[in-house]
C-alpha cells in the first residue's frame, strides 16, 4: 500500500488542494499499525499488539493508500509496474519505519503569546488554582484573546501547526474557550475555520465557552452557563464553526448539573460532546460524559474503580493528557489500570500556553511508557488509531489499510519501533507524508 504527495506552495501559504502524484516506498523495514479489519479503535490487552509487516513496500495514489505487501512479492503485484516510471515518487526506506501520522484529539493551539510569567510562579511554589484566581491561566489568555487580530492569531497558529507537523502529527483537534465572551469565542471558531482552509492536516474544531467563568460573572456563574445555553451555542451552530462542544467540569470549573446542561444544549444543535473530566478531583466528569454518550472525556488524572465500570462497555473514549501532568506534576492517570480492565485508551498533547506548551506527540508516548507504564505497542496505538477515533476520524485515519488518507510518517533509520518513546527528546521523524503529499 502506498500513497503520494505534492509538493508545498513557497510563499509562506499551505494550500490544501494541491497536484497529487503516486508514490511508492520500497524497502520498509516495518510497516505499523496495519489494521486489515478497519477497527474503530483498541483497547484492553488488544493494544499491546501491533499488527506490522516487515520488508514491506506501499503505494500510494490520489491521497490515498491503494496497497502495500512484502517486498518479497512486490514484483508478482500489480504494483511492480509503477516502479522507474515517470510520475512515480520513490522512496527508498531501508532501515526506517513507516506508520501513520499522530491523531492529536486535544489541543488549544489558537492563543496569543505564551506564558512563561506564570511557569515562573509555578516554580516558586504556587498551585495552578493559585494562579488562576491572581488573573493567571485561562483568564489572561482570554484577556490577551480578545485583544489580538484573527490574522494575528492565524499566523501563530500555522508556526504552531507546521512545527507539530514536522514532528509527525497528521491530524488535529483544536477547541475555543480563550474568549469566553459570545464575540471572541466566535472570532476563535473562525480562525479555526481558516487553518482547516490553510493547513494540509486534517482539524476538527470544538467549542469550548465553558473553559472558565469571565471575571465579571463570579458571583453568578449561572449567568454566564445562561448565556453559553441561549446565546453562545446558537450562534456557532448557525455558522457551522464547530464539530464538537466541550465542558471543563471539575473542581472549581463547571460542575455536573451545569455541564449536564450545556452538553444537552450542544446537541440539540447538532454538537456531538467531549469533555474536560477529573483533572483537578473525582467531579463526575466522567459519568456526565457517559451519559451523554461524548465522543472522549480527556485528562483523567483522578480515575477510580467507579470511572472505569462507567466506560466499560460506553462508546466513550477515555483521553490522557501526560504533557499537562508533567508540566504541572499533578499525579498521573491509572492507564495501566485502565489498560488493563479492558478499556481503549487514548493520548493527545493538550497543546496550550498554560498547563502544556508543546505539540510533541513523540513526546507525549514517552511520557506513556516511562510516566504510565504503557508498552511501546500501547502508546503507538494510544497516539493513532485511538487518537483518530477520539476525534471522529478513525474512518480514514490512525491505521495502516486500502482506501484511508495517506497520512504518514517515515521514521529515521531505528532499531526498532520501542525506540520511538525511548529516545525521548530526539526527533524521529524523518518525512511526514499528509494527504497523499511529501
Amino acid at each position: 500500500m502506498t500513497l503520494f504527495s505534492g509538493q508545498q506552495a513557497c510563499d509562506g501559504t499551505i494550500p490544501k488542494r494541491m497536484q497529487t502524484m503516486k508514490i511508492l516506498i520500497r524497502n520498509i523495514k516495518a510497516l505499523l499499525q496495519i489494521d486489515e479489519q478497519k477497527r474503530p479503535l483498541v483497547a484492553g490487552k488488544d493494544m499491546s499488539e501491533l499488527p506490522l509487516l516487515e520488508n514491506a513496500f506501499l503505494f500510494i495514489d490520489e491521497g490515498v493508500i491503494k496497497g502495500y505487501g512484502s517486498m518479497n512479492d512486490f514484483a508478482e503485484t500489480e504494483f511492480v509496474r509503477f516502479s522507474g516510471r515517470d510520475g512515480v515518487h520513490e522512496i527508498d526506506a531501508a532501515g526506517k519505519m513507516v506508520m501513520p501520522a499522530f491523531c492529536d484529539s486535544h489541543t488549544h493551539i489558537v492563543y496569543d503569546g505564551s506564558r512563561e510569567i506564570e511557569y515562573i510562579d509555578k516554580i516558586r511554589g504556587l498551585s495552578y488554582e493559585e494562579i488562576a484566581k491572581r488573573g493567571g491561566g485561562i483568564l489572561n489568555s482570554a484577556k490577551r484573546m480578545q485583544d489580538a487580530s484573527e490574522l494575528q492569531l492565524v499566523e501563530q497558529a500555522m508556526e504552531r501547526l507546521e512545527e507539530i507537523r514536522r514532528l509527525g502529527t497528521g491530524a488535529v483537534e483544536i477547541k475555543s474557550g480563550y474568549g469566553l465572551t459570545t464575540e471572541t469565542e466566535m472570532k476563535m471558531l473562525r480562525v479555526i475555520r481558516k487553518l482547516k482552509e490553510l493547513s494540509p492536516l486534517t482539524i476538527k474544531a470544538t467549542f469550548l465557552g465553558a473553559h472558565a467563568v469571565p471575571a465579571e460573572y463570579k458571583k453568578r456563574q449561572g449567568d454566564y452557563v445562561d448565556k453559553i445555553i441561549e446565546e453562545m451555542i446558537p450562534m456557532v451552530a448557525g455558522e457551522e464553526l464547530a464539530d464538537f462542544i466541550d465542558v471543563f467540569c471539575d473542581k472549581g470549573f463547571f460542575t455536573v448539573e451545569e455541564t449536564d446542561r450545556i452538553l444537552m444544549a450542544g446537541m440539540k444543535h447538532g454538537l456531538k460532546p467531549k469533555l474536560h473530566a477529573n483533572e483537578l478531583d473525582y467531579s463526575g466528569g466522567i459519568q456526565v460524559g457517559v451519559k451523554y454518550d461524548a465522543l472522549s472525556v480527556d485528562h483523567l488524572e483522578f480515575t477510580g474503580d467507579d470511572e472505569i465500570k462507567a466506560l466499560k462497555g460506553s462508546d466513550t473514549m477515555p483521553t490522557l493528557l501526560p504533557g499537562a501532568a508533567f508540566f504541572l506534576e499533578m499525579i498521573w492517570p491509572p492507564a495501566r489500570k485502565m489498560i488493563d480492565s479492558g478499556l481503549p485508551v487514548a493520548m493527545a498533547s493538550d497543546y496550550n500556553p498554560g498547563s502544556s506548551p508543546s505539540g510533541n506527540m513523540q513526546f507525549v508516548m514517552s511520557l506513556g511508557s516511562v510516566k504510565m507504564k504503557m508498552l511501546p505497542e500501547e502508546v503507538i496505538h494510544a497516539v493513532t488509531q485511538n487518537g483518530a477515533y477520539a476525534m471522529g476520524v478513525h474512518d480514514e485515519l490512525g491505521s495502516i489499510a486500502i482506501g484511508k488518507k495517506a497520512n504518514l510518517i517515515i521514521t529515521k533509520k531505528i532499531p526498532t519501533y520501542a525506540f520511538m518513546p525511548y529516545a525521548y527528546g530526539s526527533n524521529k521523524v524523518e518525512q511526514v507524508i499528509i494527504n497523499g503529499k511529501l
